[in-house]
């Protein structure tokens, strides 16, 4: 227990922020209250839209000139942040409190080194000599566990990792020893190993340094790793907040309920226990309901009481557990999953893809004077290097990997982005790996398609929804006639479970799930034998994640489509796969069913890429495998194994020097190692579980 007359670090209280625009006032967060003691982390979570990021940058007065806090305070160390002048803000801004950016480039100048931006910090705020500064931001680099700290100082922002940037904004904020450090989705665009290695700096920032910190996320695996409390958002207020464990384990509001449905649990299953989208949406701040502004999105919703105007209440037999609910004593259904309809998978048919040896190389050639002078030798990028895989009829097969291991590049040469420069893709026996975009005839085209990442990029602004998925329908031949087109493309929008009169809107009026729908439908417009989904959901709220996952097997299933899902998501691909394809600097290391690569034996990468999942259950017990260092340019790759510089396993000289051999195990359970078949089967889980699980 805290000393009573410990003052808070930070105190927000019955904060009300408001934005002013031509159409009137847009109060984004209403009625929010936060502490945060000393040496304490809390947590802020909820879906985009619902006042996180606008009650950090209230905390940091960076509202901009429509923003204005129009009722309540924020006190920093006792002083009320809102009547301080400009003066004394500066003074407090980077020094005192501190924040790092979901983006790094945000906070980054490109065009100075790291070292002169790390220098300024402290010959600002403390004034400090050129040479004092400098010893401190090499010290600093270090404390972060950046790899030649003299060698990043003297480097570009452009010349180093997106975990690298991270980490040097980190070590940029932390120069001047803050009291409160912001954290805004700081590992949301990273690799699992490179979040992995971010949220244990950040523990250790919090033991070695005292800083207290709110970390601001949607994934709750992270707030877990990384936090004491957690204060849960929905449409600019707070509706429970307590300790970790008190709201992990004792959910009191519906809506806290709803976001764990939506993500995917060890025990979570597409078939047998599907996830739970939340159904409808966020409203917007001048459109909130009377009384609850969850009301009409939760099952719980009663008339008479819910519609009342809502105060945080105190949870019995637990201080500290507050929820905004009239009826969290009443609902005892909250500790559960609900209950699904069961449905069967579709049977896997005929093999449909199949992958053999295949190799992607690029040329790199030095055009400079100097290089054609001397006559250097042309290098090759090695994006693809024997790739061996199969994928058949209505099968989910995911390609994993950090950023770089090649998945992107297959997807291209797939798609006929990109040629292949050896080996072979047979799609229904034909060979299709040297058969770029504009030499595939539209049938080859049409069962080839692909779901980006970013729907933001892929649909064009100016055309409605219904053009662009109709222009696919006569594209492929699908339909010629007008009426049949736009009845098709009628159907698709039923099909992702958008309005019919979507169809005359533009992009810019969906939101970003429903963009995603609209790419998905896009993609399915002409019946396609393979789809591609690369990153399809990781910009998406966890909800609109369970909805568009849920989506695509649904589809799949009534298509009988073959899905190759690509992803970084661990706990995605464990829940929608059927079977995993494992992929490190261009090799596939390891591939077999999702069962088989989730479970001993594994080949020592995806037992780091495993242990780096961040699992927001209170339950699990997981081993701590941090890999050290970068994956290696695929310009200069590792002579041997391709993870023998980074692998925590290495044997010695065999792994620097030859290529493993291909071990296979159970059935269709292949690993790329030199060791020992019995030493793999000796490996201990990566997941393991404190009691045993519920079953409920």
């Amino acid at each position: 227990m805290r000393e009573p007359d410990v003052v808070p670090v930070l105190e927000c209280e019955n904060l009300h922020v408001s934005y002013f625009t031509r159409a009137g006032e847009i109060p984004a967060v209403v009625d929010f209250n936060l502490r945060v003691m000393p040496g304490e982390a809390v947590g802020l979570v909820g879906e985009s839209g619902c006042g996180k990021s606008t009650v950090a940058l209230a905390i940091m007065q960076y509202l901009g000139r429509n923003g204005r806090i129009v009722k309540g305070a924020i006190r920093f160390r006792g002083q009320d942040l809102a009547r301080m002048s400009e003066e004394q803000l500066r003074r407090i801004r980077g020094s005192r409190i501190a924040m790092v950016y979901q983006e790094p480039m945000a906070s980054l100048n490109p065009s100075m080194t790291i070292g002169r931006q790390l220098v300024e910090v402290p010959r600002y705020h403390e004034r400090a000599s050129r040479v004092e500064a400098r010893e401190r931001a090499l010290e600093m680099l270090a404390a972060v566990h950046l790899p030649d700290p003299r060698r990043i100082f003297d480097s570009y922002p452009h010349q180093l990792s997106g975990g690298q940037q991270q980490r040097v904004v980190i070590a940029m904020a932390l120069l001047a020893n803050p009291e409160l450090l912001l954290l805004d989705e700081p590992t949301t665009a990273l690799d699992v190993t490179v979040e992995a290695g971010i949220v244990e700096l950040i523990r250790e920032i919090g033991e070695r340094f005292g800083t207290s910190m709110i970390y601001i996320s949607h994934n709750l695996g992270l707030i877990l790793e990384t936090c004491d409390r957690i204060t849960v958002m929905y449409s600019g207020e707070a509706v429970e907040e307590g300790t970790v464990a008190q709201v992990f384990e004792r959910m009191r509001h519906p809506y806290t309920r709803g976001l764990f449905d939506s993500i995917p649990l060890p025990g979570t299953d597409r078939t047998t226990r599907p996830l739970v989208p939340i159904p409808g949406q966020l409203p917007l701040p001048h459109q909130r309901p009377k009384g609850c502004f969850f009301g009409p999105r939760c099952a719980h919703f009663c008339e008479g009481l819910c519609d009342r105007p809502q105060a945080m209440q105190v949870v019995d037999g637990e201080p500290g557990h507050r929820v905004r609910c009239a009826r969290f004593r009443d609902i005892a259904s909250l500790g559960q999953r609900p209950q699904n309809e069961r449905t069967p998978p579709p049977a896997p048919g005929p093999v449909l893809l199949e992958v053999r040896d295949l190799r992607k190389y690029y040329e790199l050639r030095d055009r400079s004077l100097s290089g054609l002078w001397r006559g250097r030798p042309t290098r090759w990028i090695k994006a693809n290097e024997k790739l061996d895989f199969t994928a058949r009829e209505a099968e989910t097969v995911a390609i994993v990997g950090e950023s770089g291991c090649g998945k992107s590049t297959f997807a291209k040469v797939l798609v006929g982005l990109e040629s292949a420069t050896g080996g072979a893709i047979l799609l229904n026996g034909r060979d299709i790996s040297r058969l770029r975009i504009d030499q595939r005839d539209p049938e080859l085209v049409g069962q080839l398609q692909m779901i980006f990442q970013n729907p933001f990029e892929t649909l064009n602004p100016s055309h409605t929804v219904g053009a662009q998925i109709a222009r696919v329908i006569r594209r492929f031949g699908v339909a010629r006639d007008r009426r049949e087109v736009q009845a098709r493309a009628m159907q698709l929008l039923d099909l992702v479970k958008l309005p019919r009169e979507f169809y005359w809107r533009r992009p810019r009026q969906l939101s970003g799930g429903q963009k995603q729908r609209v790419g998905i439908a896009r993609a399915f417009a002409g019946r396609p034998r393979v789809v591609v989904a690369d990153e399809p959901v990781s910009a998406l709220d966890v909800s609109v994640q369970a909805a568009i996952t849920r989506l695509l097997t649904e589809i799949q299933r009534e298509n009988r489509t073959t899905l190759l899902f690509i992803s970084h998501d661990l706990s995605l691909v464990r829940y929608l796969a059927d079977r995993v394809v494992v992929m490190y600097l261009g090799h596939v290391v390891e591939q077999g069913t999702t069962a088989q690569v989730f479970a001993p034996p594994y080949h020592p990468y995806t037992e780091a890429l495993l242990s780096a999942v961040p699992i927001a259950d209170t339950r699990v017990r997981k081993k701590r495998i941090l890999l050290e260092g970068e994956l290696p340019s695929a310009v200069e790759p590792p002579s041997g194994c391709p993870f023998h510089t980074r692998c925590p396993r290495k044997l010695g000289r065999i792994c620097e020097s030859e290529l493993p051999p291909v071990r296979e195990f159970a059935r269709g359970h292949r690993i790329l190692c030199h060791m020992d078949p019995s030493d793999l089967r000796k490996m201990e889980p990566v997941i393991s579980f404190a009691e045993p699980q519920a079953t409920g």
